[in-house]
């Protein structure tokens, strides 16, 4: 029987104090209920002495501490998994949102998961096909990683997101893959916007949606990308299946964390931001991967929009630290039409020479990706000289490096976002561009493999 507390002593905002308490721990459930029978719900944030201080989920407007009780229910927050979760969407705690009816739960997981053993981590290895061509052939995404979208407000990491989750597969594999959605603080047209692209191109039947809204507690935006990466344990770990966990916007959830962190008057850090937010966000990101032994995985992109385009901001700072690279959208590529606006330099994945070559995608795919890298960044530093000095400061070089920048924006990396490309695709694709250059300029490609994918130049064939 749980013991029920009638010392409630303060309520100041989301923060309640309960005194004369016993046996409580850190993150343990809390009942609060009125004299009505209302019942509200919060969590433990802190234990001092016999004196819990509370965050409560719901507002505290209207709640009566001297009539009503807390009942410490003895666990954290938990989420109810089974296969049923897959088409359906639920709120940031684990509720259906979606009108359908409540699970019925195989098992309960507490939401902030189990530590990976690092010893038990297998190596991430395996490609993964977005099906866009800036990712797959420049800045591959393998199986386990974690690859953060650093995006800016405005800019289109929504479509990017609902493309990736509606086209990406494991090549070569007949496992099962799913994919786990998880959206923080977003508004109710972002909301729409997911749930509707989700249903009308059918990749809600292999989904799970968690989508908490700009309107409802902060308290639940910390939990809403745990309860996402609960199912997608269960999902990987359980059930074996590959999981690819999408959670957007990353920023919204570290100003929750600042947010909560302002009203237990915390010591700030900088800008504001709570001294553990590297601590806190590590413990998120670090639950993709793959584990020795077990079949499934869980990859893992969480997508931030840096506030003022700033990438020493600390949260896109802090998380390029933890993560395997960065994925960056660019606002000039975005002003010129370009979709999606992926700025190929800067971007980086850590793992992609693990996920590429023969047997994995094709052998020529490393060397084609070193020399597309290198040309189009002679290319876009020739555009720059000319607007600087004019094209007639140019070498006929320089003016054939300046043209394939143009055609490698154009073609290779606006693709729109509901073009799927098979990696086939995206590689024979470079090549067409290569082919606009003399051959004697791509130094980074093999003869064997010139002579065997290189097609030549219209020039040439005259």
């Amino acid at each position: 029987m749980l013991k029920e507390y009638r010392t409630i002593k303060e309520v100041v905002g989301p923060l309640m104090l309960v005194e004369g308490v016993e046996g409580v721990t850190y993150n343990e459930l809390v009942e609060i209920k009125q004299e009505n029978g209302e019942i509200r719900r919060g969590k433990v944030l802190e234990i001092n002495g016999d004196r819990a201080l509370v965050q409560l989920f719901e507002s505290s407007n209207g709640l009566r501490i001297d009539t009503s009780t807390a009942r410490f229910l003895g666990h954290g927050i938990e989420l109810a998994v089974s296969m049923d979760m897959l088409g359906r969407v639920f709120d940031g705690m684990g509720n259906p949102r979606d009108d359908g009816p409540a699970l019925i739960p195989e098992k309960r997981m507490d939401i902030n998961g189990e530590p990976m053993n690092p010893a038990a981590r297998d190596y991430p290895n395996e490609f993964i096909q977005t099906g866009v061509s800036a990712i797959d052939g420049l800045n591959t995404l393998v199986r386990g990683q974690k690859l953060p979208v650093f995006s800016g407000s405005g800019l289109p990491h929504a479509q990017l997101a609902t493309q990736i989750a509606r086209q990406a597969k494991v090549l070569g594999t007949d496992a099962k893959f799913a994919v786990v959605f998880g959206a923080i603080g977003i508004t109710f047209e972002e909301a729409e916007y997911f749930i509707s692209d989700f249903r009308r191109t059918g990749a809600i039947e292999r989904a799970v949606l968690f989508m908490n809204l700009a309107n409802d507690p902060a308290i639940e935006r910390i939990a809403t990308p745990r309860m996402a990466l609960t199912a997608a344990e269960y999902l990987a770990y359980e059930k074996g299946m590959h999981v690819l966990v999408i959670l957007t916007d990353i920023t919204n959830y570290a100003e929750a964390l600042r947010e909560v962190s302002a009203a237990r008057k915390e010591v700030p850090g900088r800008r504001g931001y709570p001294g553990y937010l590297y601590t806190d966000l590590a413990s998120i990101y670090e639950r993709a991967g793959r584990i020795i032994g077990k079949e499934g995985s869980i990859t893992q992109i969480p997508i931030l929009s840096m506030p003022e385009d700033d990438k020493t901001h600390p949260i896109p700072d802090l998380t390029g630290y933890i993560t395997e690279g960065q994925i960056i959208l660019s606002r000039e590529l975005y002003r010129k039409g370009i979709q999606p606006p992926i700025d190929v330099l800067p971007s980086l994945s850590r793992l992609k020479d693990k996920g590429i070559g023969a047997g994995k995608t094709r052998e020529d795919h490393a060397a084609t990706m070193n020399q597309l890298f290198a040309a189009y960044s002679r290319g876009k530093d020739a555009k720059e000289l000319a607007v600087i000095l004019g094209d007639a400061a140019l070498t006929e070089i320089d003016k054939q490096y300046a043209a394939f920048a143009d055609a490698f924006e154009k073609d290779y990396i606006s693709q729109g976002y509901q073009a799927n490309r098979s990696i086939e695709d995206t590689l024979e694709l470079g090549w067409k561009l290569l082919s606009m250059l003399p051959r004697t300029e791509l130094k980074r490609i093999r003869d064997d493999m010139l002579d065997k994918y290189l097609k030549p130049s219209v020039e040439e064939e005259e």
